[in-house]
């Protein structure tokens, strides 16, 4: 009887594996999966039939328009802010919250001991403001400075987010426009909080045609949070 409950067990334990689906999280620096991973580990035992593979990728803003449009070939969903505007034709986006956006600085700049960051603190500073990704967020708040603080330097980067960003703002001593998600990506750099009212949404990234098992995997994360989300589409 013990054998015949063992072996019962085991072919369970296939059984389970072999119907098993696997969802493709893409996961970098700047586009952490974290944010999903905390989710679905409060829930995953409930849904068993589920499992998580990591796909990492480059934050470098020459492939990262090539890694947007595999999402749904190589990987089924990335979690991060929503910047890239203009990719939309590759993937859908379920919103999960917001980022408040900050100011960055190098270590050694004259404001990096601050708690928070004023815009009119950086009057008679270079500001770097990434927008290759056409964000309409990152656009409002561009106009806004330019139209209400043009006391503010505004250097346009037209590139994507990626680490090279952080590199050269810290380098050439230029306050950055970033997240409070991204604070801990350059040990030389220092994240302070602004009064900038403008916020950056986040969530998750899938594609236009999800499978049927990446459609059930997502209709599980907003039921979480009932009407807080948006449909799924």
């Amino acid at each position: 009887m013990l054998q015949y409950f063992q072996e019962s067990l085991i072919r369970m334990h296939h059984s389970a594996q072999a119907n098993r689906h696997v969802v493709r999280v893409g996961t970098s620096m700047l586009n952490p999966y974290k944010v999903l991973i905390d989710l679905w580990n409060g829930i995953s035992d409930l849904y068993p039939q589920f499992g998580i593979n990591i796909v990492h990728f480059e934050d470098d803003a020459h492939t990262l328009p090539t890694t947007y449009r595999m999402i749904g070939q190589s990987l089924d969903i990335i979690a991060g802010p929503f910047l890239t505007d203009n990719l939309k034709d590759y993937y859908r986006m379920l919103e999960l919250g917001s980022y408040r956006v900050c100011f960055a600085v190098s270590r050694q700049h004259r404001l990096a001991s601050r708690k928070t960051l004023f815009v009119k603190d950086l009057y008679g500073e270079r500001l770097a403001v990434v927008n290759g990704g056409n964000s309409a967020v990152i656009h409002d708040i561009r106009d806004f400075l330019k139209m209400k603080h043009p006391q503010i330097q505004i250097k346009d980067v037209p590139r994507l987010y990626d680490l090279d960003v952080f590199n050269r703002c810290e380098e050439s001593n230029t306050v950055m426009l970033t997240l409070e998600a991204w604070a801990d990506i350059h040990p030389s750099l220092v994240t302070i909080p602004s009064d900038l009212d403008f916020a950056v949404p986040y969530g998750l990234i899938y594609p236009l045609h999800p499978s049927k098992e990446v459609g059930q995997f997502l209709e599980i994360i907003k039921e979480m949070y009932g009407n807080v989300l948006p449909k799924v589409e």
